[in-house]
């Protein structure tokens, strides 16, 4: 026991990995055995994940089950691991989304060990980044991420997945090399890559000294916009979004798990645990772009959801809405730090990102069941379906409410924290956030119109006769297919009825953070 709390995090880390590259050694042809294989190894660091959140101590400051092993020491870079309240709900996310993707893919036949293996590299890239305290290791990780999702949307995607996969790679490493330069300018200036002394040192630079010809203000002004764009491209934040539907139409059913469930909060979870901490002035001085950004990303992700008529496209674009709020959050708290309406907008943004995990995941999955049985995504094919799949008809409901912000369901938690913290900040100290938090609630009417929409085109309505006879009869979603959903649907409904569990862990995190 004294070997697993002394390696927790590396053993979370790296044991899908270790796992993956056993993989190469299995016997050929086995896809039963490569599928129990990948979902075995992942459900270890979930089992993992699990005793470090009772074993954490949310009074406890600072971060917590520190590793440090030296990597890079010329440069004074080192495997620097370490959790507070934001990145271990991040990594508990992630580990238990991961085995419940895995599971979805049963159905995958072709190439099922390069798709096992491909999404158990995945799952350390994305645990990478919420464990990083080095930042040249964090942004490994975050690279690292790119290519196992390249090659699932290009593999395993659908028709037009060599589009949508180098698209995806091209904004995502494009927007990246802006964040690689900053991150070498801070370990050219400092010596060390270390997160927990940059944030003292590179904040209390003098900003009248002169770096590069500049001063000092100047250059923490573009590394802020270097670290921002990347960030935003991640989230993805409007007019940096145009990637995601591609990407998330195109790819396998766990592909858009886990590309909605976790590779979006990558960017979300940049903003809180880097840009807040190390450019608190730039921040607050730019928090009115990135709240225009944010309600951009609000209104215009519900309205183009609504215009759909891909079912997988409308839940993509539901995506950008709710990333939205969790942009806004993050803006209301930059522009007013260490008041009581900035945390509870950042409690809120840090919740949403937990709950948009649970919610999207389901969603993507559902859109999956029915396209696998149907081969289609067009909603106007479909129609009155809820006689024939009513166990899958209620499941749906059940997510597409907590989507759409249900009280009595999680996502109505977060979505009414981040609002009461976003205004409070406006009538309080700045009234531009006023503004912005009204005109985001556009974006929460035309949330509950796409959602409606549907679940009105998939369910009800004149059934659509194609799918009641015949070889394209529709067959109820079958028990695997409910065991994906089981904690998902739990969990929706746990933190909806009883938020304080999770909400406790992030609240102390962010009134030490912040």
């Amino acid at each position: 026991m004294d070997f697993i709390d002394t390696h927790l995090l590396s053993l979370i880390l790296f044991i899908p990995a270790v796992a993956a590259f056993f993989m190469l050694f299995l016997p050929k042809d086995e896809n039963k055995l490569f599928q129990w294989f990948a979902l075995i190894a992942s459900l270890l660091p979930f089992v993992l994940s699990l005793y470090a959140w009772f074993e954490f101590r949310s009074i406890q400051p600072g971060f917590q089950f520190e590793e440090s092993y030296d990597w890079y020491a010329a440069i004074g870079s080192s495997l620097h691991l370490g959790v507070d309240g934001l990145s271990l709900s991040m990594v508990l996310l992630t580990t238990l989304l991961t085995p419940l993707a895995i599971l979805a893919s049963f159905s995958i036949t072709e190439k099922v060990k390069a798709y096992m293996m491909l999404f158990l590299f995945l799952e350390t890239g994305m645990l990478g980044v919420f464990m990083s305290l080095d930042l040249l290791v964090f942004f490994v990780f975050w690279e690292v991420g790119l290519v196992p999702m390249y090659f699932l949307i290009n593999q395993w995607g659908s028709a037009n997945r060599n589009y949508a996969s180098m698209k995806f790679m091209i904004y995502t490493m494009g927007g990246s090399l802006g964040l690689l330069l900053a991150v070498q300018l801070l370990g050219v200036l400092f010596g060390t890559y270390d997160l927990v002394s940059l944030y003292q040192q590179w904040t209390s630079l003098d900003p009248d000294s002169a770096l590069l010809g500049l001063s000092a203000q100047t250059v923490k002004t573009i590394a802020f916009w270097a670290f921002t764009i990347a960030f935003a491209v991640k989230v993805p934040l409007w007019p940096f979004h145009t990637w995601l539907p591609d990407a998330h139409t195109e790819a396998p059913t766990a592909g858009s798990m886990i590309l909605a469930g976790v590779l979006l909060k990558l960017g979300a979870y940049g903003f809180l645990r880097l840009i807040l901490p190390l450019y608190p002035v730039e921040a607050k001085y730019f928090a009115g772009a990135l709240a225009f950004l944010a309600v951009a990303a609000i209104v215009f992700g519900a309205f183009a959801s609504y215009a759909q008529s891909d079912f997988k496209r409308l839940v993509a674009y539901s995506s950008v809405n709710h990333m939205g709020f969790v942009v806004l959050g993050i803006a209301a708290a930059a522009f007013a730090v260490g008041t009581e309406d900035a945390r509870i907008a950042l409690n809120g943004a840090i919740l949403q990102m937990f709950n948009h995990g649970l919610s999207a995941a389901g969603m993507f999955f559902l859109v999956g069941v029915i396209y696998e049985r149907t081969h289609t995504r067009d909603l106007e094919k479909f129609g009155g379906l809820f006689p024939l799949v009513p166990v899958y008809g209620g499941i749906l409901i059940f997510t597409s409410m907590a989507s759409l912000g249900l009280p009595g369901l999680n996502g109505f938690i977060s979505e009414f924290l981040v609002v009461r913290g976003s205004f409070g900040v406006g009538v309080n100290s700045v009234p531009v956030m006023a503004v912005y938090t009204a005109v985001a609630m556009l974006g929460l009417l035309f949330t509950g119109a796409y959602i409606l929409k549907g679940i009105k085109k998939v369910l009800h309505g004149p059934m659509n006769e194609n799918w009641a006879h015949g070889e394209h009869k529709l067959t109820e979603i079958n028990t695997r297919e409910i065991v994906v959903m089981i904690p998902l649907m739990a969990l929706i409904l746990w933190i909806g009825l009883y938020p304080a569990w999770i909400l406790d862990v992030i609240n102390k995190a962010v009134v030490m953070l912040f």
